[in-house]
């Protein structure tokens, strides 16, 4: 049992302290502290020792330095278990100290906000802080160390009780240690935006500190845990600071299947509607009139919209509302919904409507989790930021290399293999995560056929290149007069010869997009 005799204090944050305050009074605890933690508790009737005091060396450097000194750090380190150190420590005049309570200058909070420069950031960066934490949780069989306030309630009945056990001491020091990682890469990885070390995109250390937003219903299945996190120290942004207007609480595919909807809607400029499932685009609609771009992609494959998710790059209207209504969707996503839109839905109770703005990857970076460990990449380019190159005898029709740029577009965001088929409006059909090329350009092909929109122009994108001709030529059954594809086949001179064959227009834009 760890009996607390004395106790040093110094927070930043002082929720709770009241209340800590006077439990550790009434259990006369000899109690140390600084600047104003000491003045707050004096203020709310507890007796204060000064650091000073013990040190006998003020605060000073604009009070930098309080606590870096052997005799505080003596006094939490000395192993009570060990009769040499206490022996030196009572030679040397140290007291010692069974209690820390310390949390940090708020480098996160500060780091949050807009327009924060290094000489900002640097002030908030705790040292001595993190230095008595450490010491007291790596001699947490004798020293309790706290760093947050919700464990006060758990010192205060340790108080009650007369001691606390020393596995309540190490669940607190592990928390401690978890507390001043987080800190020191939060700072790292914050500072690191400030300054350009080698250039480096991907280091050979990369610490991403989180802190969660919220837990979910579950993860993928019912049966596993699920929560959602965010780079500590950076604005909240994205899905990551979404507002629910209305529905059940959001689930960890919900998540996956939003971000693949959002991702994409916010790559265009002009209005556009997604609707999404399990990862891929269904239908994709073009138009500044929100109800009109949803019919539209809507029409593409309405069977698979059926439970799905449904984006907007514009504000959800009544009228979209309505139209969304007549069908079961998970989701609505929007920068917002309008009040007449959401009092349409206000029925469906398990329809989530969410308000959110597109944001960039955190960090600039993607990763992905794997046995063992995570990979790493940067984001993929915009869709336009290569050359395009006309590779056949015919040149694309203006109304062909609109329809294609949109399609280059959806199919970046498409499962690998993937191909869409497309007019002006949006997708026609898409062949998504297929093993070979020609299976995707079929799967589309047929996606085309039973959808619901007219006959007309019909362009076809392909996430990579075409290894064999048997793509072009079954692209050509579909209707296809014209397509974009990366290039680069040992075989292009025949591709692009079957193009040809079939009065196609082909376009090379360089650069592949796979999407795994």
């Amino acid at each position: 049992m760890i009996v607390i005799r004395r106790a040093l204090i110094s927070v930043s944050d002082k929720t709770g302290l009241d209340a800590l305050g006077h439990a550790l009074a009434k259990a006369k605890v000899d109690v140390l502290s600084t600047g104003g933690t000491a003045m707050a508790l004096r203020e709310s009737g507890v007796t204060v020792r000064d650091v000073a005091s013990v040190t006998g060396f003020p605060e000073c450097l604009d009070g930098r330095v309080k606590t870096l000194h052997p005799k505080i750090h003596a006094g939490l380190l000395a192993d009570r278990s060990n009769p040499k150190h206490l022996e030196e420590a009572r030679s040397l005049g140290v007291e010692l100290i069974d209690l820390v309570v310390v949390n940090l200058y708020p480098f996160e909070k500060v780091a949050e906000e807009q327009g924060k420069v290094w000489s900002d950031l640097i002030k908030q960066v705790d040292i001595g802080g993190p230095t008595m934490l450490r010491a007291a949780a790596k001699n947490s069989d004798h020293v309790v160390a706290v760093c947050d306030p919700s464990d006060y309630p758990i010192v205060i009945e340790a108080l009650q009780k007369g001691g606390m056990t020393p596995e309540a001491s190490r669940a607190l020091a592990v928390k401690v240690f978890r507390r001043t990682a987080a800190y020191d890469g939060i700072i790292a990885a914050r500072l690191g935006r400030e300054t350009s070390t080698n250039g480096e995109t991907l280091p050979e250390r990369l610490d991403v500190p989180l802190v969660r937003v919220s837990a979910l219903r579950y993860g993928e299945n019912p049966h596993q845990e699920g929560a959602l996190y965010r780079p500590a120290g950076l604005p909240a942004s994205g899905l990551a600071a979404l507002k629910q207007i209305q529905g059940k609480e959001l689930s960890y595919n919900n998540y996956l299947d939003m971000q693949a909807a959002y991702g994409l809607v916010s790559a265009f400029t002009e209005g556009a509607a997604v609707v999404v499932k399990h990862l891929n685009p269904c239908g994709v609609g073009f138009d500044d009139n929100m109800e009109r771009a949803y019919r539209r992609a809507l029409a593409a494959d309405p069977v698979s919209a059926f439970g799905g998710i449904v984006a907007l790059n514009r504000p959800l209207t009544e009228s979209a509302a309505i139209a969304m209504g007549e069908i079961f969707l998970e989701v609505i996503i929007a920068p917002r919904i309008e009040s007449d839109a959401a009092r349409a839905l206000a029925g469906k109770k398990n329809l989530r409507l969410v308000e959110a703005t597109p944001a960039a990857p955190p960090l600039g970076i993607e990763i992905r989790s794997v046995s063992g460990g995570w990979l790493v990449q940067t984001p993929d380019g915009e869709a336009g930021d290569t050359e395009r190159k006309t590779v056949t005898k015919r040149a694309p029709t203006e109304s062909e290399a609109r329809a294609l740029e949109r399609a280059w577009v959806i199919v970046r965001h498409a499962r690998s293999n993937a191909i869409v088929i497309a007019d002006e409006q949006g997708i026609v059909g898409l062949g998504s995560g297929q093993t070979s090329r020609v299976d995707a350009v079929d799967q589309a092909g047929q996606k085309a056929t039973r959808g619901e929109v007219s006959p007309g122009l019909r362009v076809l994108a392909s996430d990579a290149f075409f290894p064999f001709r048997d793509g072009i030529d079954a692209a050509a059954k579909a209707g296809v007069s014209a397509i974009i594809q990366p290039g680069g086949s040992v075989k292009d001179a025949e591709v692009i010869a079957a193009a040809d064959e079939h009065g196609m227009a082909m376009v090379f834009t360089g650069r592949r997009s796979f999407r795994h």
